[in-house]
């Protein structure tokens, strides 16, 4: 009797759900579509046969860099960081007013709190290669447009991260020193400056270690630096000289890396 009442109670068994079936129908539906040649991208897996065996010729070339290129490439090396350099420090220091604007605990009121976030959003939007093409037609080819690109770029990024950063202080030094007296500027510069200060160092080297990768791009459409060398060798099928470049890069990035998280982690 009690047996039968225990299998009484159990509850009943839940239906099989058509969710999972169904998502994946339209899953492979999509998919399908995506590499269909009247609706998609035209997959066609003889023509990747194809171009991976006229690329066995390339890729041989490339795992032959020609090391006697080397002092070919640094001085678009040494612009590389001058372009990195100047483009970190001056758009750090225009992002750190910026983000106190940005900030609900800094801001002067909502309006410019909207109007800043709002033009942060538009800047982050644009993609770095981008402002650097518009650039390069305003002012011409060369380290300028590429100098300002990456202006603009850090400006949105440190500024919307110190930003963030800053609306999470502590609320107790800027109580008192609005108790004291102290006017705005007063009260970021005792109170809040030195709570997110470690943090605007590490944002600011984290922008410098992005402005090397991103120089190397923009030296492609004509911002100066070493991808202006790596986009010639590119376009005269250089293709040992290209890995030479490549390689540099790497190394470059991956010594630069380690030594901003190294400071990073001093500092915060």
């Amino acid at each position: 009797m009690t047996a039968t009442v225990r299998a009484n109670a159990r509850p009943p068994k839940p239906r099989p759900s058509l969710a999972i079936p169904v998502g994946a129908a339209v899953f492979l539906g999509i998919t399908w579509l995506a590499f269909s040649e009247q609706f998609g991208i035209g997959f066609d897996l003889g023509a990747i046969i194809e171009d991976i065996t006229r690329g066995a010729g390339i890729l041989g070339e490339l795992l032959r860099p020609n090391w006697t290129f080397i002092p070919r490439t640094v001085d678009p090396i040494v612009e590389t960081f001058q372009i990195a350099i100047i483009g970190a420090v001056v758009g750090c220091a225009i992002a750190l007013p910026v983000s106190f604007l940005a900030s609900r605990v800094t801001t002067p009121n909502r309006g410019v709190f909207v109007a800043d976030r709002s033009i942060l959003s538009v800047v982050r939007a644009i993609p770095d290669i981008l402002w650097a093409l518009l650039l390069v037609a305003a002012v011409g080819i060369g380290a300028l447009p590429g100098i300002l690109a990456l202006v603009i770029f850090n400006v949105g990024v440190v500024a919307k991260l110190l930003s963030e950063t800053v609306d999470g202080v502590d609320q107790g030094p800027i109580e008192a020193a609005r108790a004291t007296g102290g006017n705005r500027i007063q009260t970021i510069r005792w109170a809040v400056l030195p709570q997110v200060l470690p943090n605007y160092v590490a944002y600011s080297l984290y922008a410098f270690e992005l402005n090397v990768r991103a120089s190397a791009v923009l030296g492609i459409v004509g911002a100066g630096g070493i991808g202006n060398t790596l986009f010639t060798q590119y376009r005269f099928f250089n293709w040992s000289n290209v890995s030479v470049i490549v390689v540099e890069l790497f190394v470059l990035v991956f010594f630069i890396e380690l030594l901003s998280i190294w400071l990073r982690r001093r500092l915060v």
